[in-house]
């Protein structure tokens, strides 16, 4: 673990993988709740949590590195579940890369309990992780200038949702209704690092 100073009072603390970047950040949030870290805001990568608004950054940058890992992130008590229909264009090319079927291939992901790593790209757009790393699958050659809001994608270790229509270059398997960024919501995120998740499927998948 390495503490990288950002401004005058922000940190970006580097770990080893993106187990220890979410252990961290569920640890971090617990000081704060508990009154030990003042900070303004705590936000996770995939390997890095940065702390902006921190009182003394160079206190906290020596007591972070010369500390033990966070304990294992514990498991959220909420699941969402979030609907799918498992007909992505992409669908055929990620069931030949994983050498199943399609139906095998909803099988296996609405199978799985999926977490939320850490969020980005747009509003709502959570980066899940869970699938095993045999079913990592490579972004698409040419990104599509436009992706439907409700695609559910595959890339590298990761699944996710699109909010809105956007462009992007990730791997399109299903479609879900469920609406991932609301801004008349509290919080306008159905999803935030550290949730369960699970597909459901619906209709023919």
């Amino acid at each position: 673990m390495r503490a990288l100073p950002v401004g005058d009072d922000a940190l970006l603390v580097e770990v080893a993988s993106g187990a220890e970047a979410q252990a961290l950040h569920a640890e971090l949030l617990r000081r704060r709740t508990e009154g030990s870290l003042t900070v303004r805001e705590i936000v996770p990568a995939a390997r890095t949590v940065l702390l902006d608004g921190l009182a003394d950054p160079v206190r906290w940058a020596s007591e972070l590195t010369s500390s033990a890992a966070p304990p294992t992130l514990p498991r959220a008590r909420e699941l969402i579940e979030l609907p799918v229909r498992y007909d992505g264009p992409d669908l055929a090319e990620v069931a030949a890369h994983w050498k199943v079927s399609e139906r095998e291939v909803a099988r296996i992901h609405a199978g799985t309990e999926f977490t939320v790593a850490f969020c980005g790209f747009a509003p709502g757009f959570g980066y899940l992780t869970g699938l095993p790393a045999r079913y990592d699958v490579p972004r698409r050659d040419t990104p599509r200038t436009s992706v439907p809001a409700g695609a559910v994608a595959l890339a590298g270790p990761y699944t996710g949702v699109y909010p809105r229509s956007s462009p992007g270059g990730w791997q399109l398997i299903g479609t879900t209704e469920a609406v991932l960024w609301d801004h008349a919501r509290i919080p306008a995120a159905l999803l935030a690092p550290g949730a369960r998740v699970r597909f459901v499927p619906v209709g023919d998948a």
